[in-house]
């Protein structure tokens, strides 16, 4: 039998009491926040370097100086952490036909209306929406920063791309900005989500009710510990 996209090496339900359901194991969890973390520290000197009126944040790096020396090194580190992440998970975040469906129902979806949309997998298409944004964005990001990164490619660029880049990197700041608020939202707004990336588990009931499918498929593959 072939194994489903959605189930993941790890993932696993707990008969409890109570029922509880792997969904992260420690080195996605370290991982993710490795990369929220990055992003956060990118956003603050990327703002404190794009305005002069934002300079102030750089007395949170060290100063000005400072500021400019770790952005860079910041955004590899970025680059390297997702990446990780995205190997992972990217099989899982493919779209599909429920996908399509789940999007035609966003009323439902904002009403909280769940009993009305069609079984989820592991990733709906808000969250797929997300991840792929993402990946998007931190190549445009990585590509046009290393055009921008006088120390070691400055002499290198030419200038009228250099400033296509200034231009594209801030764009795509802006936007990877936005995703990035819209992904702390959701999580916070969809109670019990933030568990799967402190704790690494859900509750059974949790999983039952945002993605059914992928419970199911968990059980039907024998992805269940004895009752303890």
């Amino acid at each position: 039998m072939s194994i489903s996209k959605d189930v993941l090496p790890g993932d696993a339900i707990h008969r409890g009491p109570p029922v509880t359901v792997n969904r992260y194991g420690p080195a996605k969890r370290i991982n993710h926040w490795i990369t929220a973390t990055c992003l956060i520290l990118l956003l603050l000197s990327g703002l404190a370097l794009f305005h002069p009126s934002l300079f102030f944040l750089t007395g949170l790096f060290g100063g000005g100086q400072n500021t400019r020396m770790l952005h860079p090194w910041i955004g590899v580190v970025l680059f390297v952490s997702f990446f990780i992440l995205f190997a992972q998970l990217w099989r899982a975040s493919l779209p599909n036909r429920v996908d399509v469906q789940w999007v035609s129902q966003i009323n439902d979806v904002v009403a909280g209306h769940e009993e009305k949309l069609p079984e989820i997998g592991k990733y709906n298409a808000g969250q797929k929406f997300i991840f792929w944004g993402m990946a998007f964005f931190i190549i445009v990001l990585i590509g046009s920063g290393l055009m921008i990164w006088d120390q070691y490619f400055g002499e290198s660029t030419p200038i009228l791309l250099r400033r296509i880049a200034v231009l594209v990197h801030s764009v795509s700041a802006v936007l990877i900005i936005m995703l990035f608020i819209l992904h702390v939202y959701a999580a916070i707004w969809t109670r019990g989500t933030l568990s799967a990336m402190t704790r690494g588990t859900v509750t059974g009931g949790w999983a039952w009710r945002h993605h059914r499918k992928w419970l199911k498929e968990l059980a039907g593959r024998g992805r269940i510990d004895p009752a303890e």
